[in-house]
C-alpha cells in the first residue's frame, strides 16, 4: 500500500465522492480514481461501492479506511513532532476527560502544564466513552481519561488504571421518589445512561440485573455529554448513575441527590486510554504526568472540599 492510495481512501469518505476527493486533494478525477484502482487490485478485494449518488464502502473497505485513518493521523502527528522540533509550529495535544474530573482538577493541571510547556496547543473534549471511542479509533485523538468496558479493552485499546471512584444512582434533589430504598421501585422511571454498544448489556448487569431487576430498554434515553444527562435528570425527571464525586462539587450538590438504596452500587474505574503500538509525544506525556501530580496533591489534601470528592477516590498509579 502506498501513502498516496491511503489519502485518495480517506478523501473519499471524507467527501463522499471521487470528483469531491481530487478537488480536496488537488489532484485530477483520473489520479484518484487510478489510485482507488490500484488499492483493489493490490488487496483483491472489493473495496468500494460506486452508485449513482456517491462512493459507499464494503465491509473490507470499512476496516481498511480506518487503518488509514490512523496511518495518516499518525503521520501528521510525526510531522508535528518534527516541525515543533525544528522550531517552525507549535506541537499539539489532543485529550478526552471524563467530566467530574474537567470539572474538578483539570483546570489546575492544565495551568501546571502550560507554565511548565507554554508552546504546546491543547484541544480538549468532553469524554464519555462513547464519544471518545471512535475518535481514538481513528486517530484523532491522542488519549483519553475515561471508563473503559473491559470488553473493549483487550482488542483495541491499551488502558493504564489511574484511580477508582465511588458511584450512586441519582435523581433530582426533591424528585418524588428521592426516598427509595432499592432500586425496583424506580423500574418505572425514565433513565438518563451513558454507555456503548459494547458495554450496554455489562452496565444493565450491574445496575439491575444482578439485583434480580428488569428496566426495560425503552426507558433508557442515551447521553452522549454529562450536560445531556444533567439535562435530563434536572429537568425531565429522569434516574441516572453516575461518579459519586459528582454530588459533592458545589454546582451540582443543592440539584443532584444520591440515592440510599440497599443495593449497592459498584466502584467504577478511571483509566489512560490509548490505542494499542501508538506512539504518544513527550508533550501528551507531560500533560498525563501533570495531572497525576495535580491528583495526589488534591488527594492528599486536608480542605473539606477537597476531603468530599476524594475520600471517594482511590489513586491506582
Amino acid at each position: 500500500m502506498k501513502l498516496h492510495q491511503l489519502q485518495a481512501l480517506v478523501a473519499s469518505a471524507d467527501s463522499g465522492s471521487i470528483r469531491a476527493a481530487a478537488r480536496l486533494l488537488g489532484l485530477s478525477q483520473a489520479a484518484v480514481t487510478r489510485a482507488l484502482r490500484e488499492l483493489e487490485q493490490e488487496q483483491a478485494l472489493p473495496l468500494l461501492i460506486r452508485t449513482p449518488t456517491g462512493l459507499g464502502f464494503t465491509p473490507y473497505g470499512k476496516t481498511l479506511l480506518a487503518h488509514a485513518r490512523l496511518v495518516l493521523n499518525q503521520l501528521e502527528q510525526a510531522q508535528g513532532e518534527m516541525a515543533a522540533l525544528r522550531g517552525r509550529a507549535a506541537e499539539q495535544v489532543k485529550a478526552a476527560f471524563t467530566p467530574w474530573l474537567m470539572l474538578t482538577v483539570l483546570p489546575a493541571a492544565v495551568m501546571a502544564f502550560r507554565h511548565k510547556v507554554p508552546g504546546v496547543r491543547l484541544e480538549l473534549s468532553e469524554s464519555l466513552m462513547a464519544n471518545a471511542q471512535w475518535q481514538l479509533r481513528e486517530g484523532t485523538m491522542d488519549f483519553a481519561i475515561t471508563p473503559l468496558p473491559a470488553s473493549s479493552a483487550p482488542q483495541e485499546f491499551h488502558c493504564e488504571p489511574l484511580l477508582e471512584y465511588e458511584t450512586a444512582y441519582m435523581v433530582r434533589r426533591g424528585h418524588a421518589l428521592s426516598g427509595s430504598t432499592s432500586v425496583h421501585q424506580l423500574l418505572e422511571q425514565d433513565w438518563a445512561l451513558s454507555y456503548t454498544q459494547e458495554n450496554y448489556a455489562e452496565l444493565l448487569d450491574s445496575l439491575f440485573h444482578r439485583h434480580g431487576a428488569r428496566l426495560h430498554p425503552q426507558r433508557i434515553i442515551q447521553a452522549h455529554s454529562f450536560g445531556m444527562l444533567q439535562s435530563m435528570v434536572e429537568s425531565a425527571e429522569m434516574c441516572t448513575w453516575c461518579p459519586l464525586p459528582i454530588a459533592a462539587l458545589p454546582q451540582f450538590a443543592p440539584r443532584m441527590q444520591p440515592l440510599a438504596l440497599r443495593e449497592s452500587s459498584e466502584p467504577a474505574q478511571l483509566n489512560i486510554v490509548t490505542r494499542r503500538n501508538s506512539i504518544l509525544s513527550t508533550a501528551a506525556h507531560a500533560l498525563i504526568d501533570t495531572l497525576v501530580r495535580t491528583l495526589r496533591q488534591h488527594a492528599r489534601s486536608a480542605r473539606q472540599e477537597d476531603r468530599q470528592i476524594y475520600d471517594r477516590v482511590r489513586l491506582l498509579i
